[in-house]
């Protein structure tokens, strides 16, 4: 009863097969692959895998994509499965005014999050941030209410758009400075505190509506980059997206025996 875990994001497809498809089963194999590779995948990294009997994947970089991975997997008699996001799943009850269009990748790390508050003890408000090609920054009551999220440019994507926008402006690799006395650490450093005042303004936003100090999550690649930069502790966590999807595939494997 092998479980195939697949999150096809902006940037690369990242994948995990478990020994079951249920939370804290053994991960017997894991890789990643950019986007531009994944044609590679039934030859290469899966072709040593047992296969699975159940698959369950998050998808955001769109259906071109999408229709290549599932290429791919028909290297199984598996069936593709793909999260849309629900009114409520797995604990979760979804606030979003329309919430089948709620990000699937959002969806399922929130999934993650608010199972992880509730295996550390009390119940708390959670802040979870995912910090990769764009940043989502989400709000949840200690009830398991998604309250909403906010979404902004990542590190590269705000280097860019000032690159091509700004005369004279070339994107450099430069430090986080509090006082930066270059262009390249000014850059650096702006982009990166813009996204930890989004942070800690949710968790201002959280603490006051719910009376309470939230737990505050971080993930995605590039969430150690910005750990040292915040003022609220925040726990940088890996593979929430794949806990998520373990939470799921558990509740939806149970809910079909009924």
């Amino acid at each position: 009863m092998t479980f195939l875990a697949i999150d096809i994001g902006n940037t690369r497809l990242k994948w995990a097969q478990y020994e079951a498809p249920r939370p804290g089963a053994r991960l017997i194999a894991h890789g990643a692959e950019f986007l531009d590779n994944v044609d590679t995948l039934a030859e290469g990294a899966w072709a040593p895998l047992q296969e699975p009997a159940t698959m369950l994947g998050c998808v955001v970089a769109g259906e071109a994509v999408k229709r290549r991975v599932e290429e791919q997997l028909e290297l199984w008699d598996v069936s593709p499965r793909w999260v849309v996001a629900k009114d409520a799943e797995a604990g979760l009850r979804n606030g979003y005014d329309h919430p089948s269009r709620l990000g699937a990748d959002r969806w399922v790390a929130m999934i993650g999050a608010w199972h992880r508050m509730r295996a550390q003890g009390a119940a708390r408000p959670i802040v979870l941030a995912m910090v990769g090609t764009a940043v989502t920054i989400e709000a949840i009551d200690a009830q398991g209410q998604f309250l909403g999220g906010l979404i902004l440019p990542g590190h590269g994507i705000m280097l860019r758009a000032l690159e091509s926008g700004t005369a004279g402006l070339h994107v450099p690799t430069g430090d986080v400075r509090m006082f930066p006395t270059n262009t390249s650490d000014a850059l650096t450093s702006g982009g990166t505190y813009a996204i930890a005042g989004a942070m800690e303004r949710m968790v201002q936003h959280l603490r006051t509506h719910c009376g309470a100090e939230p737990v505050c999550y971080m993930t995605g690649g590039a969430g150690w980059k910005m750990a040292p930069s915040l003022a609220s502790p925040f726990e940088l966590v890996d593979n929430l997206i794949f806990d998520g999807l373990l939470h799921m595939a558990q509740e939806r494997a149970q809910a079909s025996l009924l």
